[in-house]
């Protein structure tokens, strides 16, 4: 895995500075130790860090054609490189690498903005065409892969795999965008295609972005691929059961190419476990696993996978975090550079750390959940949608949201005893029940958390609308394959996939996602929904196919989380830190918050009258930020 950056003057042939690119490719060194290059020229600078995969010797960045009149950087993995690679030499391209970078070059000038269409994999990659003076911009269809962007008050654009090294220009306007603000109190993460920041902003999956030397305006980025949802035609489970193992396997096979050693995380879930057992078929020698177990068996999932390892062989390692590893909390701001609200993302580091020290390069499990419908909020917005189906949008909100406001909150609850939220969520049309459903902190709770001044700032706007734009373009109506759809479109890449890439490039660790191969995707999401969720039981199709493969005790035990304990550490260890974080000055100055919500909020949860640990987290994450980007009062750098 690699990290790209780059300056290009849209309007001239200003030459950029050498320093500050090599300043801006330099910080992203972890993503890619093992090269570096730059390439400037009049209007166009590129650098490029890589970590190398395939081609050890060969596939230097930045790479060119044959005549240097086009050049690439790229972040990523082109699975089916081999045979493109083949077509277009027959098509009269010479090729000087055996490197899935070069066939990029080929590609585009063979194929043009269409090349992206053919290539499977990860991918973030720039390309500039000095005949056509024309730089181009791409990311792949689910989003594995990140790409940054700012157009500059100056004229110029610059991009970059992470945030960082944009924040290195010193043309960047460094303010903070009211609305990503909203949405990260509400997500945990700031939604694409927003950053934290007014001025910048993340290349959407599937989209690309061209931009012409010269032009009159800025274009807006272009999306070629979307999750079809088109109902595949009826079948035999027992058929459908046989091609999704026969799927998996293959994309499990095409991700086990390279010329460094491959390993897999093996979490003692399904999904991580299914994989294994793909690779432990079609590999001759035994497979390296890794996991980390927990003290607190409510999230220790190691028995699981130490299960599977014995079945399949392989060489496996287990590391224990310990409860109190918090530690982590101020390499998070460091990792995310925006504020970043998972607190699953310390153990997600530490077993990339521990994947690290055996292999280059890990597969995973991420995407199940999304593609198969694995989540149990799942099953309450169907049981939520059925009664919305029932009664109509205006008698709902005068009963169940009389129902939420007098009904008293068990936060603290499971969820079957969570009328309260229930019936919130119940009073909402489908789209804002859902989001109801999976706001870090709920509306009613950011109406007082934001001051009147910020609130003013906002003119108006709600996270919603991010769920709510996703939703109107989507390309199915049904109750389940549209939250299926909203997930893909939101948490999918905002939260799983930039926690897994910024944990694993922090320790030079290609991760690579079956699940999320993209014709496995489209296959995925026409499959009927009652194959996907049957009952009570989600992934339903998955498992069924996976009994051969996996213990009945493994298929269809109870999900756990990948969690941190946070309500007890910050009522223990953390206490005084959080109080300080909350409380202190940077929250104060930035003229966001309402100072006695945050009392109210910080006393409740340490005397143990409620749990506000999610929100206090996301408090804590955002003063980190904060101090970390050294933005001062008002969002404007100090």
């Amino acid at each position: 895995m690699c990290g790209l950056t780059g300056i290009f003057d849209c309007h001239g042939r200003r030459e950029p500075s050498r320093d500050l690119l090599a300043r801006m490719n330099d910080s992203q060194f972890h993503r890619g130790p093992d090269q570096g290059g730059l390439h400037i020229e009049p209007g166009v600078g590129f650098g490029h860090r890589r970590l190398a995969i395939i081609d050890l010797s060969g596939g230097v960045q930045p790479l060119f054609n044959e005549d240097r009149s086009v050049v690439v950087v790229y972040n990523g993995e082109i699975y089916n490189f081999a045979a493109l690679s083949e077509e277009l030499k027959a098509a009269g391209h010479f090729f000087r690498t055996h490197s899935d970078t070069e066939v990029i070059v080929h590609a585009w000038e063979e194929w043009g903005a269409r090349c992206v269409q053919r290539f499977r994999g990860m991918f973030a990659f720039a390309i500039w065409d000095r005949n056509r003076e024309t730089l181009f911009l791409a990311r792949d269809r689910l989003g594995v892969k990140p790409l940054y962007y700012a157009f500059l008050p100056d004229g110029h654009l610059i991009f970059s795999s992470e945030l960082k090294a944009l924040y290195l220009h010193p043309g960047l306007p460094r303010q903070l965008a009211p609305g990503a603000v909203e949405d990260y109190f509400a997500y945990g993460y700031v939604p694409e295609p927003r950053t934290i920041l007014t001025h910048a902003l993340k290349l959407p999956p599937g989209h690309h972005l061209t931009l012409r030397r010269g032009a009159a305006t800025p274009v807006a980025p272009y999306e070629y691929w979307d999750v079809p949802f088109v109902p595949a035609a009826p079948a035999r489970e027992q058929d459908l059961q046989a091609e999704l193992i026969e799927r998996l396997r293959e994309a499990v096979r095409i991700r086990l190419l390279a010329e460094v050693p491959v390993g897999a995380f093996l979490s003692g879930g399904v999904d991580s476990s299914a994989v294994v057992a793909m690779m432990a078929g079609l590999s001759a020698e035994p497979v390296n696993t890794c996991s980390i177990s927990f003290g607190d068996p409510r999230f220790n999932e190691s028995a699981f996978a130490s299960a599977v390892a014995r079945r399949y062989h392989t060489n496996h390692r287990v590391e224990q975090v310990e409860p109190d590893d918090f530690a982590l909390l101020d390499k998070l701001a460091d990792l995310y550079d925006e504020p970043f609200a998972d607190s699953s993302a310390m153990p997600t580091y530490r077993v990339c750390e521990l994947a690290r020290r055996q292999v280059t390069v890990a597969l995973s499990g991420d995407g199940g959940d999304e593609n198969l419908a694995g989540y149990r909020r799942y099953r309450w917005h169907r049981f939520e949608e059925r009664l919305r189906s029932a009664l109509p949008l205006r008698l709902r909100r005068t009963l169940f949201g009389t129902l939420g406001r007098v009904y008293p909150g068990l936060a603290w609850a499971p969820r079957p005893l969570r009328a309260k939220s229930t019936f919130q969520a119940l009073a909402r049309d489908t789209v804002e029940g859902y989001f109801h459903t999976v706001a870090v902190i709920p509306d009613e709770m950011r109406s007082r958390l934001f001051s009147a001044v910020f609130q003013r700032e906002l003119q108006g706007y709600r996270a919603v609308e991010v769920m709510r734009r996703h939703a109107q373009r989507a390309p199915t109506d049904h109750a389940l394959s549209l939250v299926q759809y909203l997930d893909i479109k939101t948490y999918l890449v905002g939260d799983i996939l930039t926690k897994v890439d910024r944990a694993s490039m922090a320790h030079g660790l290609e991760v690579r996602v079956p699940l999320l191969d993209h014709t496995l995707v489209e296959w995925l999401s026409g499959l009927p929904p009652p194959l996907k969720l049957h009952g009570a039981e989600g992934k339903y199709l998955f498992k069924r196919a996976l009994a051969p493969y996996l213990p009945g005790d493994l298929l269809y035990r109870a999900k756990m989380g990948f969690a941190v304990p946070l309500a007890s550490w910050f009522r223990g260890p953390l206490r005084e830190r959080l109080r300080a974080a909350v409380l202190g000055p940077v929250l104060a100055e930035s003229g966001i918050f309402e100072r006695d919500y945050l009392i109210q909020l910080l006393a409740q949860h340490q005397c143990g009258a409620r749990d506000y640990s999610a929100s206090l987290w996301s408090l804590l994450m955002f003063e980190a930020f904060l101090r970390r980007v050294g933005l001062g009062p008002g969002g404007v750098a100090a």
